[in-house]
Parts: structure tokens; C-alpha cells; sequence
């Protein structure tokens, strides 16, 4: 244990945010040096997790991977918990919260994953109205799946067809901003 990992036998992550020097319009993010804090430590509340204000039950992520920012500061989160998904009792997905103001770290899930999935690569278009998203080895990281018999057999849902990776394009039904 120590300041960035608060946590013995942390296996459900966290998330340092980096400041640079200087504030505002003056921050120098091509600083060599910065300061940092804890954004959110991961994990259910009631094993260490720290998120902010009005944190839902369903809330809580771990295990987080790839982050993503969309053009009004919200940071979204993909997680990667491998075979301890099973465990923890929750699927990979994404996870937006704000960065600043009274939703700061207060984490609200928004994707899943099929079965036994990791979730990566999370990209926005400039305009904020798609969302692009990596699922890896769907059925993967459940236990008792084989390829034979695999637990899902997503994006086909075909008994000819195995489980594959794919990205996914993600939009509003009214061609909103995503997040709105």
C-alpha cells in the first residue's frame, strides 16, 4: 500500500488524475512534471470504492482500461476485469462521469459487454454523436466456455457462427450528442 495504491490487495484499480502546473489557460499540460491526485478508487463501496456524490448501486466499475473524453469534458471509462468478472458480479462496459462540478467522479454506467467480453478503445466523432467501442474475445473469460461451446455466440447469435470481436458504432435514435 501507499498514496497511489490505498488499497493491499487492490484488484479492483483506480484512477489517478495528473495536474499540470499552472491554472486555467495558463496550465502547462506539456509539463515534464506534475502534481497528482486520486480521481476514484473502483470497486463496490463497500470494499474501498470511492466515487462521488449520489453513486448509484449499479453504479461502481472496476478494473478500469481505457478512458476516453467527449467534447464536454466527461470522462468515459472502459474496464478490462478478465476472468474475474465472474467474481467481481458485474460485465465489462463503459462508464461516464464528470470532471469538475457536483457530478465530479460519480460514475454512471451507460454499455455492456456480451458475456465474458473486455471493452476497449473508446472514441468519440468531433461532433459527440457517435461513440465507437472495441468489445475483445466475447465469451472469452467465462468460465466453462470453449470454443465448441461457447456462452454467446456474439454479434452473429448464429449456431455456424463463432464469437468474434467487433467494433461497435453507437448513436442516440434522435441523432443526439451522446451523453445527453
Amino acid at each position: 500500500m501507499n498514496k497511489a495504491n490505498p488499497r493491499a490487495n487492490n484488484i479492483f484499480g483506480q484512477i489517478l488524475e495528473l495536474i499540470p502546473p499552472g491554472e486555467g489557460k495558463s496550465a502547462d499540460h506539456t509539463a515534464l512534471e506534475h502534481r497528482w491526485d486520486m480521481f476514484l478508487v473502483a470497486g463496490p463501496l463497500d470494499q474501498g470504492g470511492q466515487y462521488g456524490p449520489g453513486i448509484s448501486a449499479a453504479g461502481w466499475t472496476a478494473c478500469p482500461d481505457n478512458i476516453a473524453f467527449d467534447n464536454q469534458g466527461r470522462m468515459w471509462i472502459a474496464s478490462d476485469q478478465g476472468e474475474a468478472q465472474a467474481k467481481f458480479g458485474i460485465g465489462d462496459g463503459i462508464w461516464a462521469c464528470d470532471t469538475t462540478g457536483p457530478g465530479r467522479a460519480t460514475t454512471r454506467f451507460f454499455y455492456r459487454t456480451p458475456t465474458g467480453a473486455e471493452m476497449c478503445g473508446p472514441c468519440f466523432t468531433p461532433d459527440n454523436r457517435t461513440l465507437f467501442v472495441a468489445v475483445q474475445h466475447p465469451a472469452a473469460d467465462d468460465p466453462g466456455s470453449t470454443f465448441d461451446k461457447p456462452s454467446t455466440r456474439w454479434p452473429d447469435f448464429s449456431a455456424t457462427m463463432p464469437p468474434r470481436p467487433s467494433v461497435v458504432a453507437i448513436t442516440k435514435n434522435d441523432g443526439g450528442i451522446i451523453g445527453s
